[in-house]
């Protein structure tokens, strides 16, 4: 007959003198698979905030002098665009490889959100000739910074 050994209440698990066992190997490989998220992941969301960020600082300063949108901050807006690709694709390398996100749903929306309203954002802001042309750049900027600081909750901490 076999027994199974008490969960640890204070002590070392898997230290042998306290009765404790050891935790499962599934549950270290999840919190391994969580860590690697995070530590991946983490970098990119925070540059990719920082980039949206100046962008919106950039697209304030125009709308604050009446200016529309140049070319220049939609080259701007597609270098934030490419960074967010690139967190896209290593979050599914990452998830595909073992990981898992508590709240699946709430990941995928925020990175499927993060992707789309840039390129919706520039498209209008291009067609728009006006002061408005900068204020919906800030405000597509804006919204990714906080997407991305919100897939570091959703993240959570390892």
């Amino acid at each position: 007959m076999v027994v199974a050994a008490p969960a640890c209440a204070t002590g070392t698990p898997g230290d042998p003198r306290l009765g404790c066992r050891a935790p499962s190997l599934a549950r270290r490989g999840a919190s391994r698979a969580r860590t690697t998220l995070w530590t991946v992941l983490t970098p990119l969301a925070l540059a990719v905030v920082a980039l949206a960020l100046l962008l919106a600082l950039w697209a304030a300063a125009f709308a604050l002098r009446d200016r529309a949108v140049v070319l220049r901050q939609l080259w701007g807006a597609a270098v934030v665009e490419a960074a967010l690709v690139v967190q896209a694709i290593v979050a599914v390398a990452v998830v595909v490889g073992g990981a898992g996100v508590d709240e699946p749903a709430t990941f995928w929306g925020y990175v499927a959100c993060s992707l789309i309203v840039l390129p919706i954002a520039a498209a209008w802001a291009f067609a728009e000739r006006t002061r408005w042309s900068s204020v919906v750049l800030l405000v597509a900027a804006v919204t990714v910074a906080f997407l991305q600081w919100r897939l570091l909750q959703v993240w959570g901490a390892p």
